[in-house]
């Protein structure tokens, strides 16, 4: 018989501030954490500044600071996938300030990992720019993208972690992707 807390009380003991439920969590669900870490480093330069620990622990920081209420391992998750793609979008802008520069390749959002690193990197700030223009009229639909994109979520995993049906998260999935396509590359929609 298993007696250990579940991942949903600590998280809400965590919640409420009880640091060593928030570290119990953390380690309960830290080779899900790494996964979510590789997927998104997998889209980054070769030799990255960051490796798959540091992406791990940048989003402790930035999590332990305090959690809602009412989370449970899916919304965690997305939450720290989240809290990852800020740890990156964050080091694109320290390291490349020039986002603008060089040319710029009309991609599909699922394949952003084929572009050479400096444009990924660039392109990183700009779909984080135009994914927080999406949040401010669908809010859901950034959601789906952040989980979808940058957390490596299945559709069912999106869906669990927002608490939303499958075909809402296809749905939102589809619109959002071609809204983004259109924001980062309007002339190739003229």
């Amino acid at each position: 018989m298993n007696h250990s807390p579940s991942v949903t009380s600590l998280l809400q003991r965590a919640a409420e501030g009880d640091q060593p439920a928030f570290e119990q969590a953390f380690e309960l669900v830290y080779n899900e954490l790494q996964h979510l870490a590789h997927a998104q480093l997998r889209r980054e330069l070769e030799g990255h500044t960051l490796n798959t620990g540091a992406l791990v622990h940048e989003a402790y920081l930035k999590l332990e600071r305090g959690l809602p209420t009412g989370l449970d391992r899916a919304h965690f998750l997305a939450i720290a996938a989240t809290a990852m793609r800020r740890v990156l979008v964050d080091h694109a802008r320290r390291f490349h300030a020039e986002k603008r520069g060089g040319v710029n390749h009309a991609v599909a959002i699922e394949s952003m990992d084929e572009l050479p690193g400096a444009m990924r990197d660039a392109r990183l700030i700009d779909l984080d720019e135009a994914l927080a223009r999406l949040a401010t009229l669908d809010e859901r639909q950034a959601r789906v993208v952040e989980c979808r994109f940058f957390g490596g979520l299945t559709e069912n995993e999106t869906a669990d972690a927002l608490s939303i049906g499958l075909r809402t998260v296809k749905r939102d999935w589809a619109k959002a992707r071609s809204w983004l396509y259109r924001e980062l590359y309007p002339d190739a929609v003229a």
